[in-house]
C-alpha cells in the first residue's frame, strides 16, 4: 500500500497538468534558455548545442531564468516530458517526428521524465540549477609531464610524440580541424575543438580501419583530470585510463555518437603519485553481415587535451559514463546464407538431440505458418504474397501438404491443397476443414474425404482484419484445450472484426492481442488485450495461455480480460491507467537501455527482442526431465532457440532463463513456429532470408528459400498412425499419454465427433478417479467440448480440491457470459473466502464477463483480500472488474474503494471520479476527503487530500 499511493499525485493529476501548463504559458515572459531533445524509448537525447548526443542529458539553468523544452518524437510510439517538481506536462504524442513543448521558471533541482507507464526507468533526467560564477568560461589545467617536458597531450605540434599506434585506424594523425576527410563541412565546424589539432580514429567518412593508440606513462600529480572526447557509443571504440604497474583499467569511456568534443572529469585522488597511461581503442569496423543493417558511421573515437586539475574542474557540458548508452561489441555469426544441409551442420544442440533437414528449397519456400494434422502430416503456408497484399484475385499463396512416409527424417510426399490465396500469415487443422487467417478474411476451406483436397471454396468466416502492417496480422493459430480456435494480432494493425455484413458500430476492434473464435457457435471475442507483435502462442498443461512477443520484454501469461504492456497506443478502455506487465525476470537484450539498444550484440542475454513461436515442450516423457514444460520459442535477432523456465507465483507464474535449446549460427536463420509430432519428435519452419526484419519493401526480401527442420531426441521413435481411425475409447485413452499430440488431436476429434454416453463415463472416470491433476483437467476439457458436462457437474467442481479444477469450472460455465442457478452465490462466496489466488483470478474473468450490476458482491470479495496487494495480476484485474461499477454508482463506488484492501482501487476511483462532469461525483470526492482521516497512516492521508484538493479546485 505504501509503495502504491504515492502514485497517486503523479496520476491522478493529470487533468489539472494541462491546465497548469497552459496558465504557466500565458503568463510567462520571454523565454531565457530552451532545449530540445528527441525521445526514444532507450531515452531523451539532447539535440543541438552543450546537449547534443548525450541520453538523458542534464538541463542547467540559472535559478529564475524560464526554460522552454521541446521534445521531437523520435518514433512511432507515446511519449511525453514531465516535470516532476514544477509541476508541468507535456501532451502525449505518437508519431516520429511530431513535437511538443512545455514551459516553467526554474526555481529548484528537478526531475523530467516520459510519465507514460513503464518509460520513466529509461526516459528520466535531471535539471539542474547552476552557480552563475561557474556558468560561463574555460577551466585552466596543466598538461602532464615526463623527464621534465610536456607531453604531447594536445597534439598541437601535429605530431603522435609520446605515442605508439597499433592497426591502421590512427595513421595520418593528427587531424586538423580544417580537415576535409573526416566529417562533412558542417559537422567540422560544429567539433568543439580546443585548439587546431586532435586525434581520431577516422571519423564517419573513414570508420573502416581498427587499431589502438597509447600514450607513454606518466607519473599522477593532480587530483583530477579532464580530456576531450568524441565518436561512438560503442563498447570497442573508447578511451582508457590504465594503471602503468598492473595494466589495470580504472577509467573508460566511450564518445556519445556525436562528432561534438565533450570534457570528461575523471576523480584520480586515490591515485596520485602512482603512473599510469592513456589507450584510445577502436576495434569496430562499422561492418555488418546483415545486409538490412546500415554500416555504422559511428565506429570510431575521438580524443584531445588531456590536462590534470588540482580542483575539480566544473564544465556545463560536461560527459558522463552514464550518460551514454554503450553498444557492446557486435554478436560474431559465422555464418549467412548457406545451404539446407550447411545450415545443419552449423547449429549447436543440447546433448542427446540432433536435427534433421526434412524439406527446404525449392520444395517449400517462404513457410510462414504451418500445422500437424491427426495424421502426423505437415499443413505448410508458402506466402509468396507478403510483404504487400496483392490486388483481388491475384494472391500467390498456397498450403502444402508434407509428409515422411518411410521413417528416414524427410518430409518425402509433398502435395498442394490449395492456392491463389492471399496474405496469408495463420494455419489450423481441424472440424473438416482448415482454417486460414488472411487478412481482411478469416477463412474455412473444407476437406475432402480424402484427406488431402478441398471439399469446396473457401467460406469467408470473420472480415474486417487489418493489414496496415502486414507483419502484425491475425496469426499463430492454435486449438485452445476449450475448444475455441485462438490465435494473435498485432499492435500496429489496426481491425474490426465481424461476420461479413456486420454493421461497422457492431464489429469488435482490436489492435494488440489474444483472439478466440468458436467452430461451431461461430463466436468471436477478444481473450485477452495488449502486447506488441505477438507471434506465438501455446497452453501449458494446466490450459494457461502464455503470449510471445516482441520489442516489449518477451513473455506473457495470457488471462481472460486482462490488458497488457502496449508497445505503443493507447487501450480501448481511457480508464485502464495501467495494465499487467511480462512474468519474465530477464529480457533477451543486454543493457537497460531498452531492446533495440541491445539488436546484433546480446548474445550473452539470449539474442535479442524479436521473437517468434511458443511451444512448451510436453513431447515425449523419455526427453529430459529438466526440459519438460519449458517453454521454447525463437530469437530472431539471437539465431536461436530461447527457453524459459515457468513457475507458479500468487495468481499466475514467473518466467526464468533457461538453458538455449538450438543455436543455429546463422544470421539468415528465422525458425518462424514449432510442432510436435507422434512419434516424439519436434518440426520447426525456417523463413531463411537475409533480411530479419519486416519491410514493406517485397524487393528486400529473399523469394526462393525456405527449410523444415525435425528436432529429434535419440530415443524418439518414427510413429506411423491415423487417429481417425481410432475408437471413440481409443481417443479418450489418449488423454493419458505423455505426449501432447496425441492428446490434443484426439480432443479435437472427439470434439468434432460429439461424445456420446459411453465416452462421457469414460471421461468421468479420469476426472473423478485419475490421481493426477493435468489428467483430471484433460478430462475436463474434453468433456467440456462434447458436450458431456451439466450445469449440476460445473457446480459441484467449485468444491474441489484442486484450485486447476475450480477455476477451470469457472472459466466453462462462464463460457456463454451466464451463471447455471445456484452457481452465482457460490461464486460470490468463492471471491471472499477461497484461498487460492488462481481461483480469485478466474472469478475475476468470470466477473468481467456479468453485466455490471451483477458483480459488485463478487467485486467487493475479490478486494477485499489484502494479500492480494502485490500479486503480479490480480490488483490491475480487480480494477478492470470494478471501474463500470462507478457509472452505475458513484457513491456506492467510492464506499466499495474505501472498504478495498487493494489501495490501487481507491487510487483508480478518485482519478476515474475526477474526470466525471457531475455534480455528484464531486460531492462524492468532497466526503472523500473528509473520510480519509482514518484510512491511512497521516502521511498517506496527506498525499491523497492533496490530490484530491487538486481535482476539487480543477472541478471548482
Amino acid at each position: 500500500m505504501q509503495k502504491l499511493i504515492p502514485l497517486l499525485f503523479v496520476f491522478l493529476s493529470l487533468c489539472c497538468f494541462q491546465c497548469t501548463t497552459e496558465s504557466k504559458v500565458e503568463s510567462t515572459p520571454e523565454i531565457d534558455r530552451e532545449y530540445h531533445l528527441m525521445a526514444y524509448m532507450t531515452g531523451y537525447i539532447g539535440k543541438g548545442g552543450e546537449i547534443d548526443g548525450i541520453r538523458n542529458p542534464v538541463l542547467r539553468a540559472l535559478k529564475g531564468e524560464h526554460i522552454r523544452i521541446t521534445m521531437i518524437n523520435g518514433e512511432t510510439m507515446s511519449h511525453d516530458v514531465t516535470m516532476e517538481k514544477a509541476g508541468v506536462q507535456s501532451a502525449a504524442i505518437l508519431d516520429e517526428g511530431d513535437s511538443v513543448s512545455i514551459q516553467f521558471e526554474a526555481t529548484e533541482d528537478d526531475m523530467y521524465y516520459c510519465s507514460i507507464p513503464g518509460h520513466r526507468p529509461t526516459m528520466e533526467g535531471q535539471m539542474k540549477i547552476i552557480d552563475p560564477m561557474l556558468s560561463a568560461g574555460e577551466v585552466a589545467g596543466v598538461i602532464p609531464v615526463a623527464e621534465g617536458n610536456d607531453l604531447n597531450f594536445d597534439f598541437e605540434y601535429n605530431t603522435l610524440e609520446d605515442w605508439t599506434a597499433t592497426g591502421t585506424a590512427f595513421k595520418d594523425q593528427p587531424s586538423s580541424d580544417r580537415a576535409t576527410d573526416i566529417y562533412d563541412e558542417k559537422t567540422m565546424r560544429d567539433l568543439n575543438v580546443s585548439g587546431q589539432y586532435f586525434v581520431t580514429s577516422g571519423g564517419t567518412m573513414n570508420y573502416a580501419d581498427t587499431g589502438t593508440l597509447t600514450s607513454r606513462s606518466f607519473e599522477i600529480t593532480a587530483p583530477f583530470a579532464a580530456f576531450r572526447v568524441a565518436g561512438g557509443a560503442l563498447k570497442e571504440t573508447r578511451v582508457e585510463l590504465v594503471d602503468a604497474d598492473s595494466d589495470e583499467v580504472f577509467f573508460e569511456i566511450t564518445g556519445n555518437n556525436s562528432a561534438r568534443f565533450r570534457p570528461v572529469v575523471v576523480d584520480l585522488s586515490d591515485r596520485t603519485g602512482q603512473h599510469m597511461f592513456i589507450r584510445l581503442i577502436d576495434r569496430e569496423d562499422g561492418k555488418t553481415k546483415i545486409s538490412y543493417v546500415r554500416e555504422n558511421k559511428w565506429s570510431h573515437i575521438n580524443f584531445d587535451d588531456f590536462r590534470f586539475h588540482q580542483t575539480r574542474p566544473f564544465y556545463i557540458d560536461e560527459l558522463h559514463p552514464e550518460d551514454i548508452v554503450i553498444l557492446p561489441s557486435r554478436d560474431v555469426v559465422a555464418h549467412a546464407g548457406l545451404s539446407a544441409e550447411e545450415a545443419i551442420e552449423a547449429m549447436e544442440m543440447l546433448d542427446g538431440f540432433s536435427i534433421q533437414l526434412a524439406a527446404s528449397e525449392p520444395d517449400v519456400v517462404r513457410p510462414i505458418a504451418f500445422t500437424m494434422d491427426y495424421r502426423g502430416r505437415l499443413w505448410v503456408v508458402e506466402a509468396h504474397t507478403y510483404p504487400q497484399r496483392a490486388p483481388e484475385g491475384q494472391g500467390r499463396d498456397r498450403i502444402l501438404i508434407f509428409e515422411d512416409t518411410n521413417g528416414d527424417g524427410t518430409l518425402d510426399k509433398r502435395s498442394i491443397f490449395y492456392e491463389g490465396l492471399n496474405l496469408v500469415s495463420g494455419i489450423e487443422v481441424g472440424h473438416g476443414g482448415v482454417w486460414i487467417g488472411a487478412a481482411p478474411e478469416l477463412l474455412f476451406i473444407p476437406i475432402d474425404e480424402s484427406g488431402s483436397l478441398p471439399a469446396g471454396e473457401p467460406e469467408v468466416l470473420l472480415d474486417g482484419w487489418g493489414y496496415q502492417d502486414t507483419h502484425e496480422t491475425l496469426n499463430s493459430f492454435i486449438w485452445g484445450p476449450d475448444g475455441w480456435l485462438y490465435g494473435n494480432h498485432g499492435v500496429f494493425t489496426h481491425s474490426k472484426v465481424g461476420k461479413p455484413g456486420t454493421p461497422d458500430a457492431d464489429r469488435v476492434p482490436l489492435n494488440a492481442g489474444l483472439w478466440r473464435y468458436h467452430p461451431t457457435r461461430h463466436e468471436f471475442e477478444v481473450f485477452a488485450w495488449g502486447t506488441s507483435n505477438p507471434w506465438g502462442v501455446d497452453f501449458n498443461e494446466y490450459g494457461h495461455a502464455f503470449m510471445t512477443v516482441c520489442v516489449i520484454p518477451h513473455l506473457f501469461h495470457a488471462i481472460q480480460g486482462a490488458r497488457y504492456h502496449r508497445q505503443a497506443g493507447k487501450h480501448f478502455n481511457p480508464y485502464t491507467y495501467d495494465d499487467i506487465k511480462t512474468i519474465a525476470d530477464h529480457v533477451h537484450w543486454v543493457g537497460n537501455n531498452g531492446p533495440h539498444a541491445g539488436n546484433f550484440r546480446s548474445a550473452s542475454a539470449g539474442g535479442g527482442h524479436a521473437h517468434s513461436g511458443a511451444t512448451f515442450l510436453q513431447g515425449a516423457d523419455h526427453w529430459p526431465e529438466e526440459l519438460r514444460n519449458n517453454l521454447v520459442m525463437n530469437n530472431i535477432h539471437g539465431y536461436r532457440t530461447n527457453a524459459d523456465v515457468l513457475n507458479r507465483d500468487g495468481s499466475g507464474y514467473t518466467a526464468t532463463h533457461g538453458k538455449d535449446f538450438i543455436i543455429t549460427n546463422d544470421a539468415w536463420s528465422q525458425w518462424l513456429d514449432y510442432r510436435f509430432a507422434p512419434g516424439g519428435s519436434m518440426y520447426a519452419i525456417d523463413w531463411y532470408d537475409k533480411n530479419q526484419c519486416h519491410s514493406p519493401n517485397p524487393d528486400v526480401h529473399d523469394k526462393t528459400l525456405g527449410r523444415i527442420f525435425k528436432i529429434s531426441h535419440e530415443e524418439d521413435q518414427f510413429v506411423t498412425i491415423d487417429l481417425s481411425e481410432k475408437t471413440d475409447a481409443e481417443l479418450v485413452e489418449y488423454q493419458l499419454e505423455s505426449n501432447e499430440w496425441y492428446v490434443r488431436q484426439s480432443r479435437l476429434l472427439l470434439q468434432d465427433r460429439g461424445g456420446s454416453p459411453e465416452v462421457y463415463a469414460a471421461l468421468k472416470s479420469i476426472l473423478n478417479d485419475n490421481p493426477d491433476i493435468t489428467r483430471k483437467l484433460r478430462a475436463l476439457w474434453t468433456l467440456h467440448v462434447t458436450g458431456g458436462l451439466s450445469d449440476e457437474d460445473l457446480v459441484a467442481l467449485l468444491d474441489h480440491e484442486s484450485e486447476y479444477l475450480r477455476s477451470w469450472a469457472i472459466q466453462l460455465m462462464m463460457e456463454d457470459k451466464s451463471l447455471p442457478d445456484g452457481a452465482l452465490d457460490k461464486i460470490t462466496e468463492m471471491a471472499s473466502a477461497d484461498n487460492s489466488a488462481l481461483v480469485r483470478l478466474y472469478v475475476n474473468s468470470a466477473a468481467q464477463r456479468m453485466a455490471p450490476e451483477d458483480r459488485w458482491d463478487i467485486v467487493a470479495g475479490l478486494c477485499s483480500h489484502y494479500a492480494d496487494v502485490n500479486d503480479h495480476n490480480l490488483p490491475l484485474m480487480n480494477w478492470y472488474a470494478f471501474e463500470p461499477l462507478i457509472d452505475l454508482d458513484v457513491e456506492r463506488a467510492m464506499q466499495m474503494a474505501m472498504e478495498a484492501e487493494q489501495p490501487l482501487i481507491l487510487q483508480y476511483t478518485i482519478r476515474k471520479t475526477g474526470t466525471m462532469d457531475d455534480p455528484v461525483a464531486k460531492k462524492v470526492l468532497q466526503e472523500t476527503k473528509e473520510k480519509l482521516e482514518d484510512k491511512f497512516t497521516a502521511e498517506k492521508n496527506h498525499e491523497i487530500r492533496e490530490e484530491l484538493e487538486l481535482l476539487l479546485s480543477d472541478a471548482g
